[in-house]
């Protein structure tokens, strides 16, 4: 294993409250009926458009999305959480000479944005995500060009993330898929939806049966 991918939202970072605040928004906007907290978080990971229209249905979806993106820009580092072991992880790997990247269904202009905000982006050799290409998870097409802007083999690269969307993804581009607990789906939901190498509750449990990263290494 050389190269790295990990997925975003639920993944390395929180941002389930500030994409349920922008649903919201918008749903008020459009004079919608509003989801609750649990319906979003349980619905995102197929990016934007795709999460809208699952909660506002179709028909609204190219109204709904400027909406929504024009309120999350002025929102986004609101509510915004680095998850538990994401800034661990990433240090770690790459001081042992991983490539490491971020694989998100996120904008990747935000996603930039994102993670330059948190530090985490001076550990990652790109970050890939939506409107950068075309595609979205579980494109194929996607998951060759996160492959082919890093010069790296599916044999050699895994993926990390929290949801189906990321099991697909990899499954496309013929990667091994590890996930954790800390996104849109539990163990058990997860262990029901996708047949990953492994699932974890979070990326200190990962690191450490992954990458033989300590307990005691892991609470720094």
């Amino acid at each position: 294993m050389k190269t790295v991918l990990f997925d975003l939202d639920g993944t390395l970072i929180d941002h389930f409250t500030t994409i349920h605040r922008c649903v919201v928004f918008t749903q008020q906007q459009l004079e919608l009926p509003e989801s609750d907290y649990d319906t979003v978080r349980a619905t995102v990971g197929g990016s934007a458009p795709v999460t809208l229209s699952k909660l506002l249905g179709e028909a609204y979806v190219d109204t709904a999305l400027p909406i929504f993106q024009n309120h999350f820009e002025q929102i986004m580092f609101e509510d915004l959480i680095a998850l538990p072991g994401s800034n661990w992880i990433l240090n770690k790997l790459k001081q042992r000479g991983y490539q490491l990247a971020v694989f998100t269904n996120k904008n990747g202009n935000q996603s930039r944005t994102i993670l330059d905000f948190l530090d985490q982006a001076q550990y990652l050799d790109a970050i890939i995500g939506t409107g950068d290409t075309p595609y979205r998870k579980p494109d194929p097409e996607f998951t060759a060009h996160a492959l082919e802007c890093l010069t790296a083999s599916a044999k050699d690269t895994i993926l990390i993330g929290d949801s189906p969307f990321d099991f697909a993804a990899a499954e496309a581009g013929q990667l091994k898929t590890y996930l954790v607990a800390t996104g849109s789906h539990s163990k058990t939901e997860l262990a029901a939806a996708t047949q990953p190498a492994g699932i974890y509750a979070d990326l200190y449990e990962l690191g450490a049966a992954l990458f033989d990263l300590t307990p005691e290494t892991a609470k720094v």
